[in-house]
């Protein structure tokens, strides 16, 4: 694996670096690999002028039709990026949806709904949990929409967290009708922290979605995926110590708490497999007792 494919994930991602740690080297190298595309079609757009972007984006899908052509490519992280999804099968649709999203990043950006918000996530995120599932090779279809569902409540918590950042870049993921639901009284800042509270207990709901999923997965990957939904689910815990206050700047997970999450996630997933085998099995209802 080439630096500029392993570098991605340590520079860009302390949380999915510290995750990623737990699976074994083939996954950890296939998991750099994902993250590293990711995070440089991303790149492509969102450092470039705002007159280019949209470019970029039509750049980002020639390169990904040539990736699933099986064309021959010379940069590095797509050359490692073909090989994955050709070695995982992961569908072309999965990459695109991202990359649609990436399009909606263009411009001003103002969510109206919270309908409109999930589809957003969706493409950013929840996809990537699907990815991911190939990565793993999981194909229970339920444990696949919780993965999904680990994307989604990931970007929400990204969404309240980055509330000042996007601002500075013109965009405004709080949807409309959170800020401007009726609250005698309210400032813009309180409306901020009101969106932000909501948004939060919406990512809760996707995180228990989530934690329904883990079985499905090997061991080490399972290990992985509740170790980051613990760690991004306490940067929410961290804005709610300041009652939601996304306006007063980035909080920050200190290592050592991410550490001790890490460890909770790890005895959390290794109680539930132990829960799991020493259940007694259902017994069967009287009609099959007769007829077995």
């Amino acid at each position: 694996m080439t630096a500029a494919v392993h570098g991605a994930i340590v520079e860009h991602s302390k949380s999915f670096a510290l995750a990623s740690r737990l699976l074994d080297r083939t996954a950890r190298e296939d998991v750099a690999v994902l993250y590293a595309w990711c995070r440089r079609a991303d790149d492509e757009v969102d450092l470039a002028p705002r007159v280019e972007q949209r470019e970029r984006v039509e750049r980002l899908h020639d390169e990904l039709a040539a990736v699933y052509a099986g064309k021959l490519l010379e940069e590095p992280v797509l050359v490692a990026f073909q090989a994955l999804v050709q070695r995982r099968g992961i569908p072309e649709e999965y990459p695109l949806a991202l990359l649609a999203g990436m399009r909606s990043d263009i411009g001003t950006v103002q969510i109206a709904t919270n309908d409109e918000l999930l589809v957003y996530c969706y493409r950013v995120a929840g996809v990537v949990g699907l990815m991911l599932c190939h990565v793993f090779g999981l194909s229970d279809p339920s444990a696949r929409e919780n993965a999904a569902h680990l994307g989604i409540a990931m970007q929400l918590t990204n969404i309240c967290r980055d509330v000042l950042e996007d601002a500075q870049r013109h965009r405004r993921y709080l949807p409309t009708e959170l800020l401007t639901a009726s609250v005698e009284g309210e400032n813009e800042r309180e409306q901020v922290c009101r969106a932000v509270r909501r948004l939060l207990e919406l990512a809760e709901r996707y995180y228990r979605s989530a934690d329904g999923g883990f079985y499905a997965l090997p061991l080490r990957a399972a290990l992985a995926a509740r170790a980051a939904r613990r760690v991004y689910a306490a940067i929410g815990q961290e804005l709610a110590a300041r009652d939601f206050d996304a306006l007063a700047g980035r909080v920050v997970v200190p290592p050592w708490k991410k550490l001790a999450l890490a460890a909770l996630a790890v005895s959390e997933e290794l109680w539930s497999r132990a829960r799991r085998r020493l259940r007694p099995p259902r017994a069967l209802p009287e009609a099959q007792r007769r007829a077995s």
